[in-house]
């Protein structure tokens, strides 16, 4: 039995600044450090821009939404304990469970780039997400395949 009946409070993210997006004030209030803000709308606006000039496309905006597009999971597994053994049971994810997931992979694979500005990290995990390709979308991938594998412990999700 679940020890809380009551569902987390979710707290309403106000759009940023320049391209009045939810989801770049998340990728924004994810990259920041220390509360220094303005240190990371400079760093992702920066990382944005560099994205959208390296594919020569007009609007970063739309490059940073398709990049995103492309890391969003669409099924996951969760740990159940069925009659003495532990199953991975495939759920799919919603709402915002799959925006949460796509920030937390995205900034963390830009952060585990070594030996360039963050700045840079954004602009080429951008460009990567852009063409299904880099550390983000292959987690994506990863985590799909696993849902997949078990398949077969599906039906322990309805009971």
């Amino acid at each position: 039995m679940p020890r809380h009946k009551t569902k987390a409070l979710v707290r309403d993210v106000a759009p940023d600044r320049m391209y009045n997006s939810v989801q770049v004030s998340r990728i924004i209030n994810r990259v920041m450090r220390d509360g220094k803000k303005q240190i990371a709308e400079r760093l992702v606006y920066t990382g944005m821009q560099k994205a959208a000039d390296k594919l020569k496309v007009e609007n970063p905006l739309e490059v940073f939404e398709t990049a995103l597009k492309n890391i969003q999971p669409h099924m996951e597994t969760r740990s159940r304990r069925v009659g003495g053994a532990n199953y991975q049971i495939p759920f799919e994810v919603k709402g915002q469970r799959q925006q949460h997931l796509t920030t937390m992979w995205f900034v963390q694979a830009a952060r585990a780039r070594k030996g360039m500005s963050m700045a840079d990290r954004l602009a080429l995990e951008l460009v990567e997400a852009y063409n299904s390709q880099g550390t983000a979308v292959k987690k994506k991938e990863d985590t799909h395949k696993m849902a997949e594998a078990n398949r077969a412990f599906a039906h322990f999700a309805r009971t």
